[in-house]
């Protein structure tokens, strides 16, 4: 908003001198760490006063599981407040709606992406956690297949339109975008920074990029969703994860920086460095109060938004397989459940792992919950680094 308003004053503001005051907001990367800065701020200002709001409503959890074990290893954390993820969706809706550019299609997508997934999820948390006010006092939220279906819902709209933001701009005589191209290991986008695209790239039909765009979306969403069973696991995760992103944003959305480095360029998506900024802002703020012994979770209306995000933001910027790497411990967790769900049906009964998804299975062989904590953690930070690192291997 703080940009737009002053493009719009631009030329007022020269003609009084003023100009010069206001012109850091043109600077992408001044807009990126203010809106980083502020979804921090944001978070851990106001996150006391959310907290007691919550312990007021009584919106406390209570983690249950099938396996008698972890629930004596997670009683402890009975009745602490969840529904935390306000602090972070609202974080980052502030910064995104300040320091963004408004116009940019990519942006009014994310924050559609950001709004609909914290409200799904917190549905889903306010219908857990009110369940006793109600008849029967059922503690079930949204049902599975509901919850999916918004998913795919949402992650069908925004393919359709971030397909068309993708087009804008290509030239009448019918050349293909890069920001529709698939980007593979080791593929060069450019023969050399001098010249023109690549042939035989593989440019995806709007059908596949809307399906790229569900799954990813869904995919990643659940994933977090997953993940977010120990203090500060996901969180912390999710704060490196927004960091790369900012790094992917403004090297896909720089013409030159992506010719240098021979992977493709995507009109108008530096903007979402903003948006992975007051990503990685917010989670690093919650993580605050979210670090163990954790004063407030993120539930449902965290987790969902967060992993929506990161998965719009991949698909848009044509970095899924970066995204695969950086979020390996994401992709691993919820790979975790699969296989022992699977597994399970399969043997008639018997498990893969001692409990899943694995973070459970390694509390139960011994491992004290901050070490797995931090590990994952320091996995994530490797894993960050080994996919950055991929975009030179071409």
């Amino acid at each position: 908003m703080i940009y737009n308003i002053i493009e719009m004053l631009s030329d007022w503001l020269t003609a009084h001198g003023l100009y010069r005051y206001f012109m850091v907001f043109d600077q992408l990367n001044f807009r990126v760490f203010c809106s980083g800065l502020m979804s921090f701020l944001s978070v851990v200002v106001f996150g006391p006063k959310v907290i007691r709001w919550l312990k007021r409503q009584k919106i406390g959890d209570r983690p249950e599981f099938d396996h008698a074990e972890i629930n004596d290893k997670m009683k402890g954390k009975a009745n602490t407040p969840t529904m935390g993820g306000m602090l972070i969706g609202g974080a980052m809706l502030a910064s995104i709606l300040l320091f963004a550019d408004l116009g940019n299609d990519y942006v009014k997508l994310a924050l559609a992406v950001l709004i609909w997934h914290a409200g799904v999820g917190g549905a889903d948390d306010w219908l857990k956690l009110t369940a006793s006010s109600r008849p029967g006092q059922s503690r079930q939220g949204l049902r599975s297949w509901e919850k999916l279906v918004f998913q795919l819902g949402i992650g069908v709209i925004v393919g359709v339109f971030a397909y068309q933001a993708g087009a804008v701009g290509v030239a009448e005589d019918g050349a293909l975008s890069l920001a529709h191209a698939v980007n593979l290991p080791f593929q060069k986008t450019y023969a050399n920074p001098a010249a023109g695209v690549s042939p035989g790239l593989i440019y995806l039909s709007p059908i596949a990029y809307t399906l790229f765009m569900t799954l990813f979306m869904a995919g990643m969403s659940n994933a977090v969703n997953i993940t977010d069973g120990m203090d500060g696991l996901a969180t912390g995760i999710a704060a490196v994860i927004g960091i790369g992103l900012v790094v992917l944003c403004l090297v896909v959305g720089a013409e030159p920086a992506a010719r240098q480095l021979l992977v493709p360029y995507v009109p108008g998506a530096k903007e979402l460095a903003v948006v992975a900024g007051a990503l990685g802002g917010a989670t690093l703020g919650f993580l605050w109060w979210n670090c163990s012994p954790a004063h407030v979770f993120m539930g449902d209306t965290g987790s969902l938004c967060i992993g929506g995000l990161i998965g719009y933001i991949a698909v848009v910027i044509r970095m899924e397989y970066v995204l695969v790497i950086m979020c390996a411990i994401y992709i691993w967790e919820i790979l975790s459940v699969v296989i022992q769900v699977g597994y399970f049906r399969k043997t008639g009964g018997k498990r893969f792992f001692r409990c899943a998804p694995y973070h459970h299975h390694l509390h139960i062989l011994g491992w004290p919950e901050q070490s797995i904590v931090v590990r994952f953690w320091i996995l994530t930070i490797v894993s960050a680094g080994i996919a950055l690192a991929s975009l030179k291997l071409r």
